[in-house]
């Protein structure tokens, strides 16, 4: 009995040996992958890559701001920081320097959604964004303001934002029930709500056999609606086109 405890104990710490040397090795490959991440700045990015290329850290120009201090075309901030452990092929982020704002903020306010974007890009600006907005009283497609303002100085990063007039909803409202009504009323109605008048056709006619047919009335403002598309209580907007079956 004494001889299997013995055996059982030896094999359990042969096991806990085992683990700890897989446990180490483990550790021993994983921290053999990490490399420090070097110091970019004031390099250019193609020295960054000649430098970065043996530790296998792939380094990409993600911003370029303007800077006082740093000349253009060198390295003004990257991101993980100088010394950071990192693995291997993790991705390094720079940001280029243009030097100092040489080029002036133009005043693009009250232009047209086009023509202050073709004023922006001809300075070597870029647009960042545009966002809509609607204003009563104002004129659709008209630039209300921007970031940064017409001749800002110390300006981070050659980008504008825009804030553009939008056109004001159309209205819009419950259609109503247009059947039984004469064609001449419903459409008078119809217009003063500003909807349009689309296509008017006459309703099949029940044929009997027996009896002689006989031809469908023209239509003319006295015809009856039997039927309209859109139907009653769609919701509709203002110009649209409103169809008629009338007989």
């Amino acid at each position: 009995m004494r001889t299997f405890f013995r055996l059982v104990l030896l094999a359990l710490i042969l096991l806990v040996v085992a683990m700890i040397s897989a446990l180490t090795a483990m550790q021993i490959a994983i921290h053999g992958r990490e490399v420090s991440v070097p110091d970019f700045l004031g390099k250019t990015p193609a020295e960054a890559a000649r430098i970065s290329e043996q530790d296998g850290l792939p380094v990409e120009v993600e911003r370029q701001y303007y800077s006082a201090t740093v000349a253009a075309g060198k390295i003004v901030s990257q991101t993980p920081a100088a010394g950071t452990k990192v693995r291997r092929g993790w991705q390094v982020r720079v940001a280029e320097s243009l030097g100092p704002q040489r080029v002036q903020i133009p005043n693009v306010t009250g232009e047209s959604q086009r023509a202050a974007e073709i004023n922006i890009r001809r300075r070597g600006l870029d647009i960042t964004s545009i966002a809509e907005i609607a204003v009563p009283g104002t004129i659709a497609d008209r630039v209300l303001s921007q970031s940064p303002p017409a001749n800002a100085t110390d300006v981070s990063a050659p980008k504008i934002s825009l804030l553009v007039s939008a056109a004001p909803p159309s209205p819009s409202f419950v259609m109503p029930s247009l059947i039984g009504q004469s064609l001449g009323t419903a459409t008078a109605s119809m217009r003063s709500a500003g909807l349009q008048l689309g296509k008017v056709s006459i309703a099949d006619m029940a044929v009997n056999a027996t009896a002689p047919v006989a031809p469908p009335a023209p239509i003319s403002p006295a015809s009856v609606i039997v039927g309209q598309n859109p139907i009653a209580g769609q919701k509709v907007n203002e110009g649209v086109l409103v169809t008629f079956t009338v007989r």
